[in-house]
């Protein structure tokens, strides 16, 4: 008896222990089973999940509710497109008779949004005899109603033809897909069986595919989006999408024709220059870069480029210059709207006709100088100034050149004949040329002179010989000289006794249309008078002498072969 006792009394501690062990957290179950989710409602991985719904986990076993809590479980969302994760907040529920948990989210789910639910171990998740969940438990659902993404539009479309050689092809899907899987495994163009390689990019909803080189003219080309590409939730696109088109079949555009021809004589100044191609271009190619002109071969025309049927336009900005050779050139940057150029650069010439009016007189070296003289050169009051020019006397020498300062010469020099040895040489051969050019003036004879006398004050003059066998006057009213768009038109005005102009209210020189002051002469063949506050304009060649009255001003130059140039008061000589 006392043996059986002991027995008992052994087993009944043991038992003690056994209970007390089971309400240790680390106690390892001996009898019994661990508890296991059995199901889920939205089940893993469930799509379109109703935004109103309750969450729940049904368990093998009755649970112990207070470890089963918010605590131990949670519902974290994300946008299937991107975003930070978001936490479901809401509240737990435990049917004992069902072995339920279930969770009421506070607000409903997000449209479009991937849910991840987790129950956790710790704190431990126990049975009503403790017993205690070992792994944690994770399952996914989504609130997006999962429909396999298709291509909806291509660019070529299928069996397009007539498609430029240099097409980036495109393929727009019916939702946004996942970036890193559009690459040139799954978006692919081949020529046959000849791949063709290229960039694959991929924004908004639509894929591009930018050939490495221009595609081969009149060829259909195979493109297919692979069943590899797939939206942000690893759907992907049913079959693969097939597609061809066949490239423009096209010629090496030419020119054809132009406006002047080549070698064109006699072109008009306000002319537009004219190209015409064998076909219509890219209206892109055509600008100032690819159709040009240049005067002589060296200054660049500046004008405006159009482009209309198959013919471009060059609209200069000012009219041409007479007596000039342009060159037009149509380079290889013109291309068709398939990319293909001409072949080599078209480039033709053209000539405008000789200046209105007589031929140029050459002033050679004569033209250096704004004021050259015989005998003297003086400026009696006020601060004259000669610009852009110099100032010269021969056979006078520098004694004879008064009134410097307070005149002045801005950039330029005073030179007289007795300077130096050189400068005696420069100037023997100034006036030697001034010579010449006095006389080239004087004989002058085509176009044929028009006969003048008294007073020019209020005409308008075009260009042309004007001889007066007398004396010639401006007063009354201003002269005009109209270049009539001719910005090489020249004037020579053959006076045989004096010349004076009046100046003040009238007898100025006023140029227009284009005229300039350097293709003026005014050929002297005794002296000259710029009258007082006269505006003037030209070159005057006068055989004896020239005075500028008070505040007289003159584009122009001042030339007396014989006698002295005389600077009254506040003068001013610009260089023409």
């Amino acid at each position: 008896m006392k043996t059986k006792k002991l027995l008992l009394t052994t087993f009944a501690m043991l038992l003690i222990v056994l209970i007390n062990g089971c309400q240790n957290d680390d106690f390892v179950e001996i009898t019994g089973q661990s508890p296991v989710v059995q199901s889920t409602v939205p089940a893993d991985m469930a799509t379109a999940v109703p935004l109103n719904q309750v969450v729940t986990l049904t368990f093998n076993k009755k649970m112990n509710p207070i470890t089963i809590g918010t605590a131990a479980f949670s519902v974290i969302g994300q946008n299937v497109l991107g975003g930070e994760p978001i936490e479901v907040l809401g509240t737990s529920t435990y049917n004992d008779s069902s072995n339920t948990m279930s969770f009421v989210p506070t607000n409903p789910l997000n449209f479009n949004n991937i849910y991840t639910a987790t129950l956790l171990t710790r704190p431990k998740v126990k049975d009503v005899v403790g017993n205690f969940l070992q792994e944690a438990f994770v399952w996914t659902f989504s609130t997006r109603t999962i429909a396999a993404p298709m291509v909806i539009s291509t660019d070529p479309l299928d069996n397009a033809t007539g498609v430029p050689i240099d097409k980036t092809v495109t393929a727009t899907f019916s939702e946004p897909m996942d970036p890193a899987t559009i690459t040139d495994v799954t978006f692919t163009l081949a020529d046959g069986t000849t791949p063709i390689t290229g960039i694959v990019t991929y924004s908004g909803s639509t894929a591009s595919f930018n050939p490495s080189a221009d595609l081969l003219a009149g060829k259909e080309y195979t493109a297919t989006i692979t069943t590899g590409a797939k939206n942000p939730l690893g759907t992907a696109i049913a079959t693969n999408h097939v597609w061809t088109f066949t490239t423009l079949v096209t010629t090496v555009p030419t020119v054809i024709s132009t406006d002047p021809l080549d070698n064109a004589t006699d072109v008009l100044l306000n002319k537009t220059v004219t190209a015409t191609f064998s076909e219509p271009m890219d209206p892109l190619t055509i600008t100032a870069t690819t159709f040009t002109l240049l005067d002589d071969g060296a200054n660049t025309i500046t004008g405006a480029i159009t482009y209309s049927g198959s013919t471009a336009s060059f609209n200069p900005s000012a009219d041409l210059l007479s007596g000039k050779t342009y060159t037009a050139t149509i380079t290889t940057g013109a291309k068709n709207p398939s990319g293909i150029a001409i072949a080599t650069d078209h480039v033709w010439t053209f000539s405008t006709g000789a200046p209105a009016g007589p031929a140029f007189v050459d002033l050679k070296s004569a033209g250096q100088f704004g004021i050259l003289a015989g005998v003297g050169v003086s400026n009696n009051a006020g601060f004259s100034e000669i610009r852009n020019m110099d100032v010269g006397i021969s056979p006078g020498v520098r004694s004879s050149v008064t009134g410097f300062p307070p005149a002045i010469v801005v950039n330029g020099a005073i030179f007289a004949s007795d300077d130096s040895a050189a400068v005696a040489t420069m100037l023997i051969q100034a006036k030697q040329d001034l010579t010449d050019a006095y006389l080239f003036a004087e004989r002058a004879t085509a176009p044929a002179p028009a006969t003048v006398a008294g007073d020019q004050g209020g005409l308008t003059l075009a260009p042309g010989i004007y001889k007066s066998t007398s004396t010639l006057l401006i007063q009354s009213g201003d002269l005009t000289l109209d270049a009539q768009g001719d910005a090489n038109a020249v004037w020579i005005f053959q006076i045989a006794a004096d010349f004076t102009t009046v100046g003040g209210a009238g007898g100025n020189v006023i140029l227009i249309g284009g005229a300039q002051a350097k293709n003026i002469f005014w050929q002297v063949g005794s002296s000259a008078t710029i009258g007082d506050g006269t505006i003037f304009q030209g070159n005057v060649l006068a055989l004896t002498s020239i005075t500028m009255n008070s505040g007289a001003t003159a584009v122009g130059r001042m030339l007396a072969r014989n006698g002295a140039v005389v600077m009254t008061n506040a003068n001013i000589i610009e260089k023409p």
